[in-house]
């Protein structure tokens, strides 16, 4: 650190100068408030997206006087469409047989799912248990029933059982018959 120190006292300036104005320096900043900057010698003026199909706007001083041009007309601060007419307003037009050449099959419709399996009873009543238990036992907080025997052991047993239960019956891979490792079946 102190080797750093030293070679840092060499380089920094001396404080003999002039001090810096700071509130010269903020009544510049203010002074140029709200005042737009020059364009830059050879760029083209600002026109407006309303403006950008016309051409370009005649030079004021004629054809010699390059630099100064007059917008056509003031400067728009920002784009705004009508309702229903901006870009995501959109919408694609719908196909058409029309629009496949012969090698093209059209549309692709998937089929029907199959239907879901019905559940049987020890199932049903598995899931009441699982989920009715927990729920008897919110109502009887929330109501502020009394706590007895019975009611924590219907709610807590529901749930266990229910759980149990349904763990219990969950159907296993190896059904099929196909272990591990047998690799791809065509």
């Amino acid at each position: 650190m102190a080797e750093h120190d030293s070679d840092r006292e060499d380089r920094e300036p001396d404080e003999k100068g002039v001090p810096f104005d700071e509130e010269a320096a903020w009544a510049a900043i203010v002074a140029g408030y709200g005042e737009e900057p020059p364009d830059p010698p050879g760029s083209r003026p600002f026109r407006p997206i309303e403006d950008l199909a016309l051409p370009d706007p005649e030079p004021i001083g004629g054809k010699g006087d390059e630099t100064k041009t007059e917008p056509v007309k003031p400067l728009g601060s920002s784009i705004s469409f009508a309702p229903g007419v901006g870009p995501r307003d959109h919408t694609a037009p719908e196909p058409s047989e029309d629009d496949f050449d012969e090698d093209d099959e059209g549309h692709f419709v998937p089929p029907e799912p199959p239907p879901l399996p019905t559940a049987d009873t020890t199932a049903k009543f598995a899931w009441l248990g699982m989920i009715g238990g927990p729920v008897l036992l919110l109502l009887a907080v929330l109501l502020g029933w009394e706590m007895t025997w019975w009611l924590t052991t219907l709610g807590v047993g529901g749930f266990l059982g229910g759980c149990a239960t349904l763990v219990v019956r969950m159907k296993t891979d190896d059904e099929d018959g196909d272990g591990p490792g047998r690799g791809a079946v065509v």
